[in-house]
């Protein structure tokens, strides 16, 4: 990659129409927060909940006043407008308003959660360009801090390393530089002269996208906000609200929902470091949720945490599971047990919140439907037979949410999406009409894998390929009982006695391999069923893998 694709900007054209229709602005959501530090600086903006502390509780005044100091001290390590700003932090307090800070000196924010270990880590750095790069010294049993020492002498744009917790030497110490500096004091001038440019590209976001292949997402300002505005006026958002969105933060969902969402709308939003589903039941009581929005895993837990109880929570008035199709029993436990009607939402790192299900559907519709678009989102599909409610088409997504580009991790190549099929983004699912306007996802007409995070085929297979147990391989995936997808590994071994699961796992974590992208599944096979062409047939693999087809078939 190539860090001239920050200079990526929308069409004129393109930019005209979506102001006009409302969709976009020429601000960015360091108004939203100088709107509600001027007008309601003692209210809360964030319920901070970290392990083994104390809940703290940040107004929209000290919140603030943490961005511009955090802004100041970016400032200070030279970080200056266009440049690049990684953060592979938790969900504390300080990531949000890390988030905000990166925009406040007007650098490329570089989306990196704490799952992803350091193969990736080291490729996304190098590919971005990044000068600056906090992290956190350990996190869920891996030492972040010693992962980014060992490849920061491979990384020369890398200038600073900023470590939340306890840093080596060579590493700036995060609370003493950042937290008890008053930097803020010091660039005013400076920072004031940074102008919030809508439009230009304000963040990186990884996915393994549609092909398997990793891929960065170039958003802007004013795409985020199509999809964050577009959820704040079509759900009434306001004040009263608090969200609680326990995803990372330093992911499109998570910071899109739980940060800019109640930002724009002068909400609270509840920020969680450690998750289970007890304690994400108790904090729905304590903090007053009113919106709990997340992907389907979490909710499995929380029906889980309860068991056959149902929840007093008088606050909340919306529940919404995003990311995949939701079982059909999980719409059930969940009003049950929580007592309002699941939603459904579908969307993609590439296009924001794409579809979603309305209070004045029935109640059980997330069990048909994954919604419909909002204003000024235009959904297409496509097939060269007859779409019906059995048969579907490849679902296509048109609108001002739509992230300006993408841009390959390896190998550079950058697709602006408005130049290619009038702006039309092949999303790589199957949908059909759900007979209100809307969509039903159907599967998947690409290779991908994953709920949340989908897992990048291409670079498994690769390393797996390398293997000296593995003659052939295929990776593909399979239902987990949370309503996402697990990676099984499929192979022809050229071994005896042939490798097993753990060994294959072992080998990938040798090599740095992230630790959600390994195989939790193995399947042996004298040779993987291929068609005419020699591609290897996985949509037969997955449906044997669900014992729904015969590899007789092939």
């Amino acid at each position: 990659m190539s860090v001239s694709m920050y200079s990526v900007r929308p069409p004129h054209a393109m930019a005209k129409q979506y102001r006009a229709g409302g969709y976009w602005r020429d601000c960015g959501p360091l108004d939203d927060l100088r709107l509600w530090r001027d007008r309601t600086p003692d209210a809360i903006a964030i319920r901070a909940y970290r392990s083994g502390e104390a809940p703290r509780p940040i107004s929209y005044g000290e919140f603030a006043h943490h961005v511009e100091r955090f802004a100041g001290a970016l400032y200070e390590l030279g970080v200056r407008p266009g440049q690049a700003v990684a953060l592979q932090l938790p969900n504390w307090w300080q990531t949000s308003a890390l988030i905000l800070a990166v925009a406040r000196v007007g650098a490329v924010l570089v989306a990196v959660p704490t799952n992803i270990r350091s193969r990736e880590l080291e490729r996304v750095l190098v590919g971005s360009g990044v000068s600056v790069c906090l992290t956190v010294d350990r996190w869920e049993g891996f030492d972040h801090a010693a992962a980014l020492r060992e490849m920061a002498p491979r990384l020369p744009q890398l200038r600073h390393r900023v470590v939340l917790g306890s840093p080596a030497a060579g590493e700036i110490d995060f609370a003493r530089f950042f937290e008890e500096t008053p930097w803020e004091q010091c660039h005013p001038v400076a920072l004031n002269d940074v102008q919030e440019d809508p439009d230009r590209i304000i963040a990186v976001y990884f996915t393994s996208g549609t092909s398997g292949e990793p891929k960065g997402i170039l958003h802007t300002w004013n795409t985020v906000h199509s999809t964050m505005s577009t959820w704040v006026g079509g759900e009434e958002c306001g004040p009263p609200d608090t969200l609680f969105v326990p995803n990372t933060l330093v992911h499109l969902f998570g910071a899109m929902m739980g940060l800019f969402v109640p930002l724009l709308a002068g909400a609270s939003s509840v920020v969680l470091d450690v998750w289970s589903g007890p304690t994400g039941l108790a904090l729905l009581a304590e903090s007053g949720t009113t919106q709990f929005i997340s992907t389907p895993p979490y909710f499995f837990d929380l029906v889980a945490a309860a068991g056959e109880k149902a929840q007093h929570l008088p606050d909340l008035r919306i529940l919404a599971a995003s990311g995949t199709t939701i079982p059909k029993q999980l719409v059930t436990d969940a009003l049950h047990v929580l007592g309002v009607p699941l939603r459904s939402q579908f969307g993609m790192t590439e296009i924001g919140l794409g579809t979603w299900t309305r209070a004045d559907d029935p109640p059980d519709w997330a069990m048909y439907s994954d919604g419909r678009p909002g204003p000024g989102t235009e959904i297409d599909l496509r097939s060269d037979t007859e779409i019906t409610g059995t048969e579907p088409g490849r679902l296509f997504i048109r609108g001002p949410g739509v992230c300006l580009a993408t841009v390959g991790r390896d190998s550079g190549t950058l697709t602006v999406i408005a130049e290619r099929d009038d702006g039309w983004y092949d999303t790589g699912d199957l949908a059909v009409p759900d007979g209100r306007g809307g969509i039903r996802l159907a599967g998947r007409a690409v290779d991908r894998i994953g709920g949340g995070f989908m897992i990048p085929v291409t670079d498994v297979e690769f390393l797996l390929q390398s293997h000296p147990g593995v003659a052939d391989i295929a990776l593909v995936g399979y239902p987990d009982d949370k309503g996402g997808e697990l990676a099984c590994a499929v192979i022809r071994p050229a071994t005896t006695p042939p490798v097993d699961l753990e060994d294959l796992r072992k080998y990938l974590s040798d090599q740095g391999m992230t630790d959600f992208y390994l195989p939790s599944r193995l399947e042996l096979l004298p040779d993987l069923p291929r068609n005419t062409l020699g591609k290897v047939r996985k949509e037969l693999l997955r449906r044997w893998l669900r014992g729904e087809a015969d590899l007789t078939d092939a």
